[in-house]
């Protein structure tokens, strides 16, 4: 591989308008990934009448995708820098719109749970290749900053559209309808891709290793599964075995990669602070935030009792100044320190969660506007500075191991906080719910009324007036109570992210 200039030097090149054409495409399966996120929750009730799966096939058929992509994100990075990134995303674009082709005319739970695996590893590919090829085709810092804004940016339209182009699809076309999304941007990317995007590989590196790359598919797989599953049943014998065994496979990939002369990631990324100080802020971000998020929405339906259109247009402002928000941080970084710009809004999305500590004690949804936007708008530095410092300060050709390595941090974050965080506030529900639930309900009506706000509300329906009114007010302070819990667990966590940050970036400078 040629040497190639410093990042700061002038004799790197502008982006012209093949750059930032290629930009527009490598946008197109990020909007497509935030966009699936939340369709197929709005399909769950249309597949399960057609389908009928049982409520482990259901979950199994939820929660793989999110799976596969987790266990193969580091892996799949690796292998991109050995075969080229673009090369690896466009045989990922393939076998994407083909698995989502079956998955849209699954005749079956078990064909749809395979289906939707097969979709986790295509996934496994898109993420990272679109980040180190951004990497490859934009190296004046500001651009790169740019480019990663407008990244991000079709992530969090993808997130904020997706209620609304499910139930256009839903209220029209049957449920494997939400799969077809997918394929013409897949055919576009097919298209357009070899053209528009640029091959880059590392030539000095050797085979991929294939012990490595199990162990470490293994060690994510196994850390995800016990996360979710004490999340989901409690610190039960088999969460906790997978976790145990997650760490001892992972304890065994960190030390063949310090043995191998080539190792399949190089752990000393590590020791540079833009980049370890990055990944760790980022996943106890996340961490802070699904927590938080996860109790969100039910809140909204089941405390305050809004349909879903109207808690999705409670989301909405948060969602536009979110996007606001993203195009102005490149132009702050060309002044602010990283340390300043990503702890100060850090701050922001503390006084996110210190407004939610508020809820319940004023009506109507406005304090809920407030801190969602402070927390959308809080968080934005962080996530695209974020991922500039990880991907900016790896080598070029280091750089799809990097991108994995944040969007692997992003994934446990999230497992982490909906199984530590969403746990908590599942266990404050229902210990005030069994405090204040009314007289005259037998034991099994106390479990299921205690157990979700969806159960609650399905036991309210069928009561008298009376003794539904008393149900519903006990679930409006129970879910209060539990949200705040989680708000104060979340602020705390983003507290500290962003005395990290502060502390821990005062060698990076503006324009880094």
């Amino acid at each position: 591989m040629p040497n190639t200039p410093s990042s700061s030097s002038p004799e790197y090149p502008r982006a012209g308008r093949r750059e930032w054409l290629g930009l527009a495409v490598l946008v197109l399966p990020t909007l497509l990934l935030a966009l699936d996120m939340t369709v197929l929750h709005l399909a769950a009730p249309h597949l399960s009448a057609d389908l009928e799966p049982s409520s482990s096939e259901l979950l199994w058929i939820l929660d793989i995708y999110g799976f596969m992509v987790a266990g193969f994100l580091i892996t799949m990075g690796t292998l991109g820098d050995r075969i080229g990134r673009r090369r690896l995303l466009l045989i990922g674009a393939t076998a994407f719109g083909l698995a989502s082709l079956a998955a849209a005319f699954a005749h079956s739970s078990m064909m749809l749970i395979a289906t939707r695996a097969l979709l986790g590893v295509a996934g496994a590919t898109l993420m990272p290749s679109t980040l180190a090829l951004i990497r490859n085709m934009f190296h004046v810092e500001h651009e790169r900053t740019l480019a990663i804004t407008i990244w991000m940016t079709g992530f969090i339209v993808g997130s904020a559209i997706g209620p609304l182009v499910g139930g256009v699809m839903l209220a029209f076309f049957w449920w494997g309808s939400v799969f077809l999304l997918a394929v013409p941007v897949m055919v576009l990317l097919l298209l357009v891709g070899p053209w528009l995007l640029p091959e880059f590989r590392d030539e000095q590196a050797g085979r991929l290793d294939l012990t490595s790359a199990l162990l470490c598919i293994c060690a994510v797989l196994l850390l995800i599964f016990g996360i979710k599953d004490s999340a989901r049943d409690g610190l039960n014998l088999l969460a906790s075995s997978a976790l145990l065994a997650g760490l001892l496979v992972g304890t065994l990939f960190v030390r063949r990669q310090r043995r191998l002369a080539e190792p399949m990631f190089d752990l000393a990324l590590f020791r540079q602070p833009a980049f370890s100080v990055s990944v760790a802020a980022m996943m106890l971000c996340i961490l802070a935030l699904s927590g938080a998020w996860l109790l969100i929405f039910q809140y909204l339906q089941g405390a305050l009792g809004m349909t879903p259109l109207q808690a999705g247009l409670v989301m909405l402002p948060s969602a536009l100044l979110q996007t606001a928000a993203s195009l102005l941080v490149p132009r702050m970084a060309r002044w602010l320190a990283p340390r300043v710009l990503i702890s100060g809004g850090l701050l922001v999305a503390v006084a996110g969660f210190v407004a939610l500590l508020l809820i319940g004690r004023y009506p109507g949804p406005g304090l809920m506007v407030l801190a969602t936007v402070l927390l959308g708008i809080g968080i934005m530095p962080m996530m695209i500075l974020g991922t500039d410092l990880v991907i900016g300060s790896a080598p070029p050709e280091k750089t799809g191991a990097a991108a994995a390595t944040s969007e692997t941090a992003t994934e446990m974050g999230m497992a982490l906080g909906i199984a530590v965080i969403g746990s908590i506030g599942a266990a404050v529900y229902r210990y005030r719910m069994l405090e204040l639930m009314p007289s005259g309900l037998s034991d099994h009506q106390l479990e299921v009324a205690s157990d979700t706000v969806g159960g609650a509300l399905g036991l309210a329906s069928h009561l008298p007036d009376a003794l539904a009114a008393a149900v519903m007010s006990a679930v409006q302070v129970s879910f209060t109570q539990a949200l705040q819990t989680n708000a104060l667990i979340g602020a705390v966590v983003m507290l500290g992210a962003a005395w990290l940050t502060g502390r821990y970036l005062a060698a990076v400078r503006p324009g880094h």
